[in-house]
């Protein structure tokens, strides 16, 4: 974490959603062109890929485990209500995609 913190959130923001946008409709496209419904695909992977896409907007899991662990027993709470919010936005960022995504391929009617 030797970035400043307020970028990072949007950093992290935007690498979920691009994660998720570009993962289903890059996957959408392959199931396409294997004879698969393209819409019905594109909002399954949306679906699936969420989790993974929190994941690489936070850059894996040591960090945010290791800056919990100092808040936690180094008592330094500043790291842990960062992490926090690293976490939230990226949630918020996959959200979003998937939003758009449910948009786009009108599959929830």
């Amino acid at each position: 974490m030797n970035q400043p913190f307020i970028p990072g959130l949007f950093e992290a923001y935007f690498i979920a959603l691009g994660v998720l946008l570009g993962g289903s409709l890059i996957g959408g496209l392959a199931s396409f062109l294997t004879g698969q419904p393209l819409m019905t695909e594109i909002a399954r992977f949306s679906s699936s890929i969420r989790i993974w896409a929190i994941i690489a907007a936070i850059g894996g899991t040591f960090d945010t485990v290791y800056s919990f662990e100092k808040g936690l027993f180094h008592g330094e709470t500043k790291d842990i209500f960062k992490q926090f919010l690293l976490i939230l936005t990226a949630i918020g960022g996959a959200q979003t995609g998937a939003l758009l995504i449910d948009w786009l391929t009108q599959e929830h009617i």
